[in-house]
């Protein structure tokens, strides 16, 4: 008996230690946005740029911060909310690959954390998080998901990280596609 204690307690350390980082992890999520354009950026709040996707509308401060770096609202819209359908299981495996570092470094170059750290590891959190409610991600999902207070996101190269997710969602699916063929 004192040799199974022996080898569960570290096990059951490590599973709620695991769990209790899980589970803050859930409560941490973006509320602030840096909005870059070159070298001006604004700050504003993920409720509102939610709402912009969402709805079209677009409140004061957000427009003040558009115009100030010079985009188009809708045109932000369309961009955050654009769908790229993948399956949450495979993105998973992808995104713990070379192939997926190299996406998310280059996702994480227009997304990515304030201090410029962890950013491989916020992406993949926000991109599977995204994915698992409806096998679907979109830039908006992405932000709102982002485990840290704050995101910063260079509103100049936004289109980037959409093409980014799709070259995403096309590597999901070669492997989706070999697996198929393997398990004919």
């Amino acid at each position: 008996m004192r040799s199974l204690l022996f080898f569960l307690r570290p096990a059951l350390f490590l599973g709620t230690t695991a769990a209790v980082w899980l589970h803050s992890m859930g409560a941490i999520a973006a509320d602030r946005i840096v909005l870059k354009y070159g070298f001006l950026q604004n700050s504003i709040s993920v409720s509102e740029l939610s709402t912009l996707a969402e709805t079209g509308k677009v409140s004061d401060s957000l427009e003040t911060s558009l115009n100030r770096l010079q985009q188009n609202p809708q045109d932000i819209r369309r961009t955050l909310t654009q769908p790229v359908n993948v399956n949450p299981i495979l993105l998973d495996r992808v995104l713990n690959s070379p192939a997926g570092d190299l996406i998310l470094d280059q996702i994480g170059q227009v997304v990515r954390t304030n201090s410029n750290q962890a950013n491989r590891q916020a992406l993949r959190s926000a991109l599977v998080l995204s994915a698992t409610k409806d096998g679907q991600i979109s830039l908006i999902e992405v932000i709102e998901n982002y485990p840290s207070p704050e995101v910063q996101v260079d509103a100049k190269r936004l289109a980037d990280a959409y093409i980014q997710l799709q070259r995403l969602r096309d590597s999901v699916q070669a492997i989706q596609d070999i697996w198929q063929n393997l398990n004919f």
